[in-house]
């Protein structure tokens, strides 16, 4: 009967260590590149669009913003042009464009981000879940 009870507080004590560790990830770590935006750069209201698209600011170009968020969030589409940085994700999309001081970060809803940028990244973004597998032939995944 004392290794059945000892079993019991063994997995008691690992069950509430697993809840403490997952907890903890919940509340400080980012699970999207929404999370990662919102944790690596200063919120600007001022900017927002509506009620679509928040707002943040960076001191950096738009090019190395976009490189610190593909590094850490591989979208599943991106365009660049002389406007702006444009990367699609599976629900998000993350708008980043060139201001005097840096960079504004657009973060949207793909509902409401799509219809607003179509006309520039219409033929580039598929329109689906990230996990959509487009293109192929040569140089392709480089």
């Amino acid at each position: 009967m004392n290794s059945y009870r000892r079993w019991i507080v063994v997995g008691v004590a690992v069950a509430v260590v697993g809840a403490l560790i997952a907890a903890f990830a919940i509340f400080y770590g980012n699970f999207s590149p929404r999370g990662y935006v919102q944790d690596h750069y200063r919120r600007a209201s001022s900017r927002d669009i509506g009620r679509d698209a928040v707002a943040y600011t960076s001191t950096r170009t738009p090019s190395q913003v976009s490189k610190d968020i593909t590094g850490a969030w591989q979208p599943a589409d991106q365009y660049v042009d002389g406007s702006g940085v444009y990367l699609r994700y599976d629900d998000d999309s993350v708008v980043i464009l060139p201001i005097a001081a840096g960079s504004v970060i657009l973060l949207e809803r793909m509902t409401t981000a799509y219809p607003r940028y179509h006309s520039r990244v219409g033929s580039y973004w598929g329109w689906g879940r990230g996990s959509t597998v487009r293109g192929g032939g040569p140089g392709a995944g480089k």
